[in-house]
Formats: structure tokens, C-alpha cells, sequence
């Protein structure tokens, strides 16, 4: 046990400081930008930041991993907010932690297995051109100085840690340049632009609604969405950097995690949340790698809101908007164009609608649910092609079915038989098959009966133990 604290928390001290410190300047703009999205106050975004990134680095799942508000939930709960107000939002945020909690407590990572590669693939891509996207308003159109801001910003993240990798590069562009911009009086939009910041801490406090089964009608619909969606997103991000560390996480305890973590933070005035890829992946490639480096953002957060609020809004947009850039660019998967040309037709398509599906609606949840559908659809057609070899021996007709029997592949195995022929002794042959489901249950029956009303005998024979249980069970054929 003190082991496994030493080496979760003490193992990395120096780069997970620094890396936090990165993603707590980072979590600023990020946060209002999602509040704005909610239709609620930039300190609501900022709380909630600040809670649920504290509370998961003692109880995630995932070490180094960034959680925070999101625009995916940001989202869900917009027309909640719109339509009842902010009390409805934290009451649905407690709710949602509390469904959270079940999920982890009866190990919902145990379905993460259904999710296809194509769709993982896809949903970093995607993942990746909205992160990019939603920087285009913060420079494109705005000015040239905000253009030639945006550009020495990718040039020293791309290119300074070549050569100099002992404080992050995000975070010496953040310094540098907003120090020269302060000097030089350049005219450039700012994080305090976005929004107001109150500097004080979030007080606790219980919503100002009914209890009635009636405010349970209006928020648990949304609570549930905001659940799935938040699980999705935080489980598929502790996977990819799960991938990007060569470590692994406890999956059913990042849900629990999240499910405290929303439970308090909707006490203390914060909106709902889950894991940040872009803020993740921040973290990761500028030496985060423990708890360390995710409690530091919460702390600095706040510290940077209350203490040096002045001057936190005086950062200029352009630099975070360089940073996220490459954030965006680091997180594309680009060797899916290779994987586009290489993989099966089937799992290409798959990729392409994830993507398109998550860029069309900005959410997550749809695109993934969209490719893990797709896929399934694609899977039973592939394994719904059935044959059935006819042949004579000396005595008998015999019908060799090769394939995989079940609901989508029950009239290929029925048009396969001729059952015009009389007085025969019939042999169906399930050596290279196997009965799945009920339907195919019925259509053994439907071939025997119709070869019995001819008078021909009907042997089946080699069947493996599951499909012979089936058919004893529920054939009717064998129970004349």
C-alpha cells in the first residue's frame, strides 16, 4: 500500500508540478468557454473545475488523468439550465454522481470490451478536430497580431523541447508571451474577455428546489444522459492514456471516482463533469504522470483565480489557442489514413461515421453509440453467411451446413434445402454449425417438419452440447 501511494503521488514530483501548473492556466479558459455553452456563470465552470479535479486525484481510477467541466457535458445540460434554471443543474449533478457511483459499483467497465478499435479510432480523431474547431473563434477573422501570437506559439511548443525539456514548453510560451504582451501594450483578446471571475472559493450549499417526485421527473432523464455521456468520455480517455503511458487503470474505480466527484461538486455550486482528453493529454506529454500533477491543477486553479485572478485575465487567447493546437494535432491519430486504406471496408466505414457523426452533433456519446451500432450490424452480416452442402453416399441424402445459425441467417438455411424429395433418409449434417437462438431453433424444425410431411426419416446429427441443449428444449420436431 505505501508503495503504491509512493509511487502514484511521489514517483514524478518535479514534472508533475510542472505539467500541472500547465493545465490549471490551460483549465481557465476551457472552463468559462463550457459554462458559456451551459447558459450559466463562469464561476460555475470554475468550481466545478476546481472540485472535480481535486476530488478525482485522490479518487480516480486513472493517475495523471484531467477531469474537469466539458463541453460533451456542457451540452446535455444546456436546455435544462434554460428551461429551469442553475438549482435544477446542481440537483441534476448530484443525481448524475450518484448513478455514476452505481455504474462503478456494478462495474460498468466490463463493456468497455464492446467498443470496436474503429470506433476508438474514430473517436480520438474526432475528439481531436473538435478541440480545434472550437479555437477557430478565438483567432480566425480577429486580427494579424492574433495570427503572428498564435504562430510563435506553435513554433516554441513544436519546437523548444528539442532542445530544453526541463520546464514545460506550454508553459513558457504562457510566460513569455504574455509577459510581452503586457509590456508591449499589444492589443489582443484576453481570458478575462470570455468572462467575469469572482475571486472566492465555493461555499456549500443544497439547491433551492422541491423535493417532489415531480423535480425527479424533470432531472433524471438529464442526470442519466449526463451519466453516460461523462462515464463514455472519462472511460474511453483513461484508455487512450492508458495507451500513451504503457500503464493501466482501474476502470470501475474512475467511475466511482466520478460519481463522488460530481456528488460534490453539485453541493458546492459546481455543474457536472468527467475526464478532459485535451487537458489529459496536456498533462501527459509535458511529464504528468501522477496524482500529483492532477491535484496540482485543482490547487493552482484556485490559487490562480483568487490570488492572481488580475492577472490570470490578462492572459492572451492566442496562447492558449497555440497550445490547444497542438494539443489537437498531438491527439489526431494520423496514421488512420494508412488505417483507411488498410483495414476492412467495414471498419474504415465505421471509423468515418464515428468521426462525422461526433463533429455533426458535438457529442460524443452519439458518435460512439452510432459506431458501436454499426459495427454490430456490420458483425452479423459478416457472420450471417451460412452454406449448406447437398451430397449423396449409398444410402442417404446428406446436407452439410457450414456457418453460424441464429436470427439473421435462418432464411438462407431454409432456402437451401429442396423439399421435394420423397421417401429419402435425410441426414443434416452440424459438424461446421452451431444453433444460437431460438429462431434458429425454428427453422430446424421448419426443414424437418416439411421433409417428414414427404415421408422422408430426418437425422441431425453432430451437434456441440449448447446447440444440442437448445434443441432438446425448445424444438418441437423431437416431441411428436
Amino acid at each position: 500500500m505505501v508503495e503504491k501511494i509512493k509511487r502514484e503521488w511521489f514517483s514524478n514530483i518535479r514534472a508533475d508540478i510542472l505539467a500541472g501548473t500547465v493545465v490549471a492556466l490551460a483549465l481557465i479558459p476551457e472552463a468559462i468557454a463550457f459554462s458559456i455553452i451551459a447558459g450559466v456563470d463562469p464561476m460555475v465552470g470554475l468550481y466545478a473545475s476546481f472540485c472535480i479535479v481535486v476530488i478525482i486525484a485522490f479518487v480516480g481510477g486513472r493517475p495523471g488523468m484531467i477531469s474537469a467541466a466539458t463541453g460533451a457535458m456542457a451540452l446535455v445540460m444546456a436546455p435544462l439550465v434554460r428551461e429551469h434554471g442553475l438549482d435544477y443543474l446542481l440537483v441534476a449533478t448530484v443525481l448524475t454522481g450518484i448513478i455514476q457511483l452505481l455504474f462503478g459499483i456494478f462495474k460498468v467497465s466490463r463493456f468497455m470490451k464492446f467498443i470496436p478499435r474503429a470506433v476508438m479510432i474514430g473517436f480520438v480523431n474526432a475528439l481531436a478536430i473538435l478541440i480545434f474547431m472550437a479555437q477557430v473563434p478565438h483567432f480566425i477573422g480577429i486580427s494579424n497580431m492574433t495570427y503572428l501570437f498564435v504562430a510563435i506559439t506553435l513554433a516554441i511548443v513544436y519546437i523548444l523541447p528539442r532542445f530544453f525539456k526541463a520546464i514545460p514548453a506550454p508553459l513558457i510560451a504562457i510566460v513569455v508571451l504574455t509577459s510581452v504582451a503586457l509590456y508591449a501594450n499589444i492589443d489582443l483578446r484576453s481570458v478575462g474577455d470570455l468572462g467575469a471571475i469572482t475571486r472566492s472559493l465555493p461555499e456549500f450549499f443544497i439547491p433551492n428546489v422541491p423535493l417532489t417526485f415531480e423535480t425527479l421527473a424533470i432531472v433524471f432523464p438529464f442526470s442519466l444522459a449526463l451519466a453516460i455521456v461523462g462515464l463514455l468520455e472519462s472511460l474511453l480517455t483513461a484508455s487512450i492514456v492508458d495507451d500513451m503511458t504503457d500503464t493501466e487503470s482501474d476502470k470501475n474505480r474512475e467511475a466511482r471516482g466520478q460519481g463522488i466527484a460530481n456528488i460534490v461538486t453539485g453541493f458546492f455550486g459546481g455543474m457536472a463533469g468527467c475526464a478532459m482528453i485535451g487537458q489529459s493529454v496536456i498533462n501527459v506529454k509535458s511529464g504528468g504522470r501522477g496524482r500529483l500533477s492532477t491535484l496540482t491543477a485543482g490547487a493552482l486553479l484556485m490559487f490562480l483565480i483568487i490570488v492572481l485572478g488580475n492577472l490570470v485575465v490578462q492572459i492572451p487567447m492566442p496562447v492558449l489557442v497555440g497550445i490547444m493546437i497542438m494539443v489537437s494535432i498531438g491527439t489526431f491519430d494520423w496514421s488512420s489514413f494508412t488505417y483507411l486504406r488498410k483495414a476492412p471496408k467495414a471498419d474504415a466505414i465505421v471509423m468515418l461515421v464515428t468521426v462525422g457523426i461526433v463533429v455533426a452533433t458535438n457529442d460524443l456519446s452519439k458518435g460512439v453509440f452510432a459506431g458501436v451500432i454499426l459495427s454490430a450490424i456490420f458483425f452479423v452480416a459478416k457472420i450471417s453467411k451460412l452454406k449448406v452442402k447437398e451430397h449423396h453416399d449409398n444410402k442417404h441424402l446428406i446436407f452439410k451446413v457450414d456457418g453460424q445459425l441464429f436470427f439473421a441467417s435462418t432464411e438462407d438455411f431454409i432456402a437451401s434445402f429442396d423439399f421435394s424429395v420423397e421417401n429419402e433418409d435425410i441426414i443434416i449434417d452440424f459438424s461446421n454449425a452451431r444453433i444460437w437462438d431460438d429462431s434458429a431453433v425454428g427453422a430446424v424444425d421448419k426443414v424437418v417438419m416439411k421433409y417428414r410431411e414427404k415421408n422422408n426419416r430426418v437425422t441431425i446429427k453432430d451437434l456441440d452440447t449448447s446447440s444440442q441443449k437448445l434443441l432438446n428444449e425448445l424444438a418441437v420436431y423431437n416431441k411428436g
